[in-house]
This record gives C-alpha cells, structure tokens and sequence, in this order.
C-alpha cells in the first residue's frame, strides 16, 4: 500500500500536505540510489521500533552513550550496522560524534549508503510525527517496489563543510543550483550527496513549512498561524530537540 490519506483526521488536512506525505510514500517504498525498495520500508519499521529498545534507553539515560555496550533490540530484518545508525540518529541525535559516523563506515557502509539511511529516517520521523500531532495511528507500512537501485553518484560532490561529502555551494549544476547553489544554505545540501533524497525531503518540507520564496516574503501569512507564531513553534522544538542548527 502506498496511498497515503488522512481520511480518518478529526479535522480537515490540507490536499497540497496529503499530496505531499503521500509522494514520500511513493518515494521511500521505491529502489533509492543505493538501497533497495525492501531495505528501505525496513528502515521505516525499524524507526518505529526505536522506542522500544533498551540500549538506546540506557544509552539515554548515560553521561556519554559511548560507554554503554549491547545490542539493540531490532526487528531482524537489518544489518547490525545500518540498525545503529537509525537507532542513534532516531534516539540521540545530538551527541552523535565524528569518530561515531567513522566507525558506522569501518563497519561496511558507504558514506553514500549512509547518507540514503539519514534520509529515509528522517522523511518518517516527519510523517510520524505528523500523525502523532494529529492524534492519528502511525500510517500503514507501504509496499516495497520491485526495481534495482541506481547506484549514481553525482560526479561534483566531494568533501567539504560537512562529515559526509556532498554538493558545495560553488558545484552545484544544473536543476541542482536553487537546492544546493549559493541560494542554498547547508542544511539543504547536507544529503546532497544522494541528490533524489535531499531534494525528496525539501520538497516535503516545503509543504510542511514554507517553500523558499515564501520563507522570504515576511509580509504575507501562508498558512493558518503566523509567521512569527511559525517561528516560534520551530524554535522551541528545535531546543527541545537540542538542534544545532
């Protein structure tokens, strides 16, 4: 299944949101550029058993998570290495550290495999989260597709400002400029490197929030609350989520 809906909300949704949530589903149930359609729905069901697993409560709960050792409790269907990183990411984002992601590589992920787990984990939290606020049950798993990955990587990313390479703002080409050109600013370019992710989120994104034109445009109120209310709820969560950027 991969229609998403909202028609059990006990209130109205808007249609360009329900669109949007709908094409992640489509999005994330397809062959990504390194992972399969099925080790990507598994990447969804593994976010949602996150909150169940012990040793990323203990984890938690610890003055560093690195001096906690175990295994997470996972549903079975991933490699140990792709678990911990959904895990972590999912349950304590804010103390991941670089040697963290180096040895996420030692143990046999891509920086480019990496990078496509980030953003199927990120694109579900949003869409669970949405239900959650909304007082909806988690929306059912979709269907994995049938297909090969594409395996590209863009030939202009390379190191830069960031643990993972990606698109600078001076190598951006193309349809590319507006997401990861010097209009961009990092956060958009952080999963350029598996380019269909990174403008995938945005697009989700742009509904859920505010495209770039109207983020620049302070006298018109697009949505139901006002820019400054909008503002204000982003900065609050983002503490609460102790959120760098």
């Amino acid at each position: 299944m991969t229609d998403l809906n909202y028609d059990d909300a006990p209130f109205a949704i808007r249609d360009d949101l329900t669109k949007a949530h709908r094409g992640v589903w489509e999005r994330l149930s397809s062959p990504g550029t390194w992972l399969t359609a099925g080790t990507r729905v598994a990447i969804i069901a593994e976010v949602r058993n996150v909150k169940g697993c012990a040793l990323c409560r203990q984890r938690k709960d610890a003055l560093s998570p690195y001096s906690v050792a175990g295994e997470h409790d996972s549903l079975g269907d991933l490699p140990e290495n792709i678990v911990e990183v959904i895990h972590r990411v999912v349950s304590d984002p804010a103390r991941l550290m670089k040697k963290w992601y180096d040895d996420c590589l030692a143990s046999g992920l891509s920086e480019e495999e990496y990078v496509e787990i980030i953003g199927v984990v990120c694109s579900t939290v949003s869409i669970d989260t949405f239900a959650r606020a909304a007082g909806l049950p988690l929306r059912e798993l979709p269907s994995p597709k049938p297909g090969e990955p594409t395996r590209i990587r863009p030939h202009n990313a390379k190191p830069g400002g960031a643990w993972v390479s990606w698109i600078g703002r001076d190598d951006a080409e193309g349809d590319d400029i507006p997401r990861f050109g010097p209009p961009g600013s990092n956060i958009r370019r952080a999963l350029s490197l598996v380019p269909a992710e990174a403008h995938g989120f945005m697009e989700m994104n742009e509904a859920q929030y505010l495209t770039g034109v109207q983020m620049r445009d302070f006298s018109t109120d697009y949505r139901a609350i006002s820019r400054m209310q909008i503002e204000l709820v982003a900065g609050r969560v983002s503490a609460i989520n102790q959120c760098a950027y």
